[in-house]
């Protein structure tokens, strides 16, 4: 059951992989063209706006490979090597990175004077969202020390 399980994760990684490359390559540029036609005097706005967005995509997809090698390393019936703190690290920083960029990007937004009071809403909770996400992972990784070592000091006893 649990290869199964493993399994379809990883199939979802792709799907999801494949859907952040997607909206990087087609949807963010075209995007971002039109906005810049609609509003001419944003247009300034286009590439730091569409460099700002696939950073915070990228974040995204950095994540998506940490959690295929833990999800390999769960199947290798390894998790609790020190190799899966590594990569429980790389997912924190880079939540911590795509908070940074929200808040580079709601700088950017306010300098130009673009985006209002519902922008800087959204930016705000997402923010809220980050850095919660990334307390979660700080706590999981806790965890995944305690089971570490529970683990190690079992072995020493058998």
């Amino acid at each position: 059951m649990r290869n199964v399980v493993i399994v379809a994760a990883k199939a979802l990684i792709v799907v999801l992989f494949a859907a952040i490359v997607f909206v990087q390559v087609a949807y963010v540029p075209a995007n971002a063209r039109s906005f810049a036609q609609a509003a001419p005097e944003f247009a300034a706005l286009e590439l730091p706006g569409m460099l700002l967005v696939d950073a915070l995509l990228l974040c995204g997809q950095v994540v998506l490979v940490c959690v295929w090698a833990l999800l390999s390393l769960a199947a290798e019936d390894r998790i609790f090597d020190n190799a899966a703190f590594r990569w429980v690290d790389i997912i924190i920083g880079s939540i911590v990175v795509a908070g940074l960029l929200i808040v580079a990007g709601l700088v950017v937004l306010d300098a130009a004077s673009a985006g209002g009071p519902f922008t800087a809403l959204v930016g705000l909770i997402s923010l809220i969202c980050a850095a919660g996400l990334a307390l979660v992972v700080v706590v999981m990784r806790g965890l995944l020390r305690q089971a570490t070592q529970l683990r190690q000091d079992l072995s020493e006893v058998v």
